[in-house]
């Protein structure tokens, strides 16, 4: 059954989104897509593409290790992307340096590869974390450093009083502390506060903003973090396959990378054995640059301009708003809830991620893959499974600690869904959906993902 909710509210129209999806987004609606996967990945605009286009065609891009004019052409380009991605996070480019990279993974590994841990020096992460900031305590492990998680509340948020991590820091002193500015899997945005609080205890700070979107306003010079992780496709949709390490020059100056290679060095000596590596970002960018792709970002970066970023952020609250609203209303018909949320049900310091499970009329939570397949055959674009969230998960699905770790010693190198659902009980949940929204979104979007809810207690 749907209960009619709230409307969306006004407070986006300083800007024209409907405007902008009739322009700038109008396959959705010949696909007959309602797309809600924004925390996946954003979608690019009709003219943003066709403005990439035709630099492409127009212009002529050289590899930037030479000195020709094509080269330089690329070099310019590398120089305008640096330039707004400092600008997107108000960043000192006296003070901050940009290392672009294949994505935020490998902006993350960069650094776990060459963070000093120690046993005076450890790491110290949020449980809410993606796998790939979850991957640094393999490094820390290797150097034999301590390693601390700050455990999350029932809003699957952060310790908004620090006590656990100036815990952590007394039991096994400063390192690195990495947490992200908003959880790919609940939507919570964290107190950015703590990053001032680490580093006055001593840690440098890791901030993965992957998921915290184009409305997501980290200031650096506000929170000076000594790294900041992104990846552009999931601010506007174009470049894939580029993303950035934004970073301190004086951190970056402390890291020692564990090898070089082409386009990181000043001079390698093969008969001697030796080697410079080069300073700045020339020292971590590997290889040759995606130079034609680093063309884009600038372009990517003006169409996001064209939204004033509190009009973005008003049109993404209101439709995540209208959707727990809506959600919240749904009942089967003998009373029973129908959906169950995870984290946040209003929207103080949550972003537009939503994590939530459909529920059968016994209050047993419907497998996310059945819903995942009925959400595909009726064109409603949203994620299942644990988001690569393995900390939130388990915190939001309340994982008995004995029996998920006999699992592990049990299935070993034959895990999967199945196989752990099976071995926890099926009573038990695993896995989830999740909603987010973006620029494109409308409320016939909100509206179709929870009639689709909503048709699985029919």
């Amino acid at each position: 059954m749907l209960t009619r909710a709230m409307e969306p509210t006004d407070a986006a129209d300083a800007f024209d989104f409907a405007a902008l999806r009739a322009s700038e987004f109008a396959r959705l609606d010949t696909a007959g897509i309602a797309y809600l996967d924004y925390a996946a990945s954003a979608l690019y605009g009709a003219s943003q593409a066709r403005a990439h286009g035709e630099r492409l065609v127009h212009g002529i891009f050289g590899n930037p290790h030479s000195e020709h004019l094509a080269s330089r052409n690329s070099v310019a380009a590398r120089t305008a992307a640096c330039a707004a991605t400092l600008d997107f996070f108000d960043a000192d480019p006296d003070i901050y340096d940009v290392c672009f990279t294949a994505n935020a993974t490998a902006a993350i590994k960069l650094v776990a590869e060459s963070y000093r841990f120690s046993s005076r020096r450890g790491l110290i992460l949020s449980a809410d974390n993606h796998n790939s900031v979850n991957g640094i305590r393999e490094f820390a492990r290797r150097a034999q450093a301590p390693i601390s998680v700050l455990p999350l509340d029932t809003e699957l948020r952060l310790d908004r009083g620090s006590a656990s991590l100036r815990a952590s820091v007394e039991r096994q002193g400063g390192g690195l502390f990495a947490f992200p500015q908003q959880s790919n899997f609940s939507g919570v945005r964290h107190d950015l506060s703590l990053i001032e609080e680490a580093r006055a205890l001593g840690c440098d700070v890791l901030v993965d903003a992957a998921a915290a979107g184009p409305c997501g306003a980290l200031s650096l010079r506000e929170h000076s973090a000594e790294f900041v992780v992104c990846s552009f496709y999931k601010l506007f949709g174009l470049p894939t396959g580029v993303g950035a390490l934004i970073a301190k020059k004086s951190a970056l100056a402390c890291l020692r990378r564990p090898w070089f290679s082409g386009g990181t060095v000043e001079f390698v000596s093969v008969a001697h054995g030796r080697h410079a590596l080069s300073t700045g970002h020339e020292g971590f960018e590997d290889g040759t640059s995606n130079f034609l792709d680093l063309a884009a970002i600038e372009s990517g970066f003006a169409f996001l301009a064209r939204m004033p970023r509190p009009s973005l952020r008003a049109h993404i609250q209101s439709h995540t708003q209208h959707f727990l609203a809506l959600a919240a209303t749904l009942r089967h018909r003998n009373g029973a809830p129908l959906a169950r949320l995870y984290g946040p049900q209003d929207m103080e310091q949550r972003g537009g991620v939503v994590a939530f499970n459909v529920l059968q009329n016994d209050g047993c939570v419907l497998p996310y893959e059945r819903v995942e397949w009925l959400a595909r055959e009726h064109g409603v674009a949203i994620r299942g499974g644990c988001f690569c969230n393995p900390g939130a998960a388990e915190k939001a699905f309340g994982f008995d600690a004995i029996g998920v770790e006999r699992c592990f010693d049990k299935l070993e190198s034959n895990f999967s869904i199945e196989s752990f659902r099976s071995c926890v009980g099926h009573a038990a949940t695993v896995g989830a959906l999740r909603l987010s929204v973006g620029a494109p979104t409308t409320q016939n979007d909100i509206e179709r993902a929870v009639a689709l809810i909503a048709a699985c207690g029919e």
